[in-house]
């Protein structure tokens, strides 16, 4: 009996002993899939903000001289549908890449051609406005309409350790401005 024990033992040591030869050496006495996958690993240094779009200058509507809000004089008509951003940082300034697809449309009283769309990219921490840029947007409009990307590459922002404070959005829309002030009187 104590033969058979002994073979066993015997067995296992060897089986350990080439286990160990074979064995290829990696940093840090990792495994080489182990330290492949460590590497990949993706390291978060800042938070990024949000892309947010305002109810209110979410649509940009063009009309014929004298044709407000009539439907009959819509020039064309501009939407952003879809909002993406990428950020990156170094220790004072934090960049955002603002991506955006949109659409125009031609309205009954449009025709083709190049037009200029008034983005707005605005950065906000709670009420306070930290960035603010207005984009005459070139585009191209065929017959009926198209879809196109924006993207705004630069758009920075002090940075503080961790990255911007949660409270902190980036604003797209369009500058659509504000009420139409009166001229002033001659006299």
């Amino acid at each position: 009996m104590f033969g058979k024990i002994s073979r066993g033992l015997l067995a296992v040591s060897l089986v350990a002993v080439l286990a160990s030869c074979n064995s290829s050496s990696s940093p840090e006495g990792l495994a080489p899939a182990a330290s492949a996958q460590q590497a990949a690993t993706p390291v978060v240094q800042a938070y990024c903000p949000q892309v947010v779009m305002l109810e209110q200058n979410a649509v940009h509507k063009v009309y014929a001289r004298g044709g407000q809000d009539n439907p009959e004089k819509l020039l064309y008509q501009a939407s952003f549908n879809d909002v993406t951003r990428q950020c990156t940082a170094n220790e004072t300034t934090l960049t955002i890449n603002v991506v955006a697809q949109g659409r125009i449309v031609q309205g009954p009283a449009g025709t083709p051609g190049k037009v200029t769309l008034p983005v707005l990219v605005e950065v906000v921490d709670g009420d306070k406005v930290i960035y603010s840029q207005k984009v005459a947007f070139p585009l191209d409009m065929p017959a009926g309409g198209t879809q196109f990307i924006f993207n705004k590459p630069d758009v920075q922002i002090p940075n503080a350790q961790g990255g911007a404070s949660r409270f902190t959005r980036v604003r797209l829309g369009f500058d659509i401005g504000g009420p139409a002030k009166k001229p002033a009187r001659r006299g």
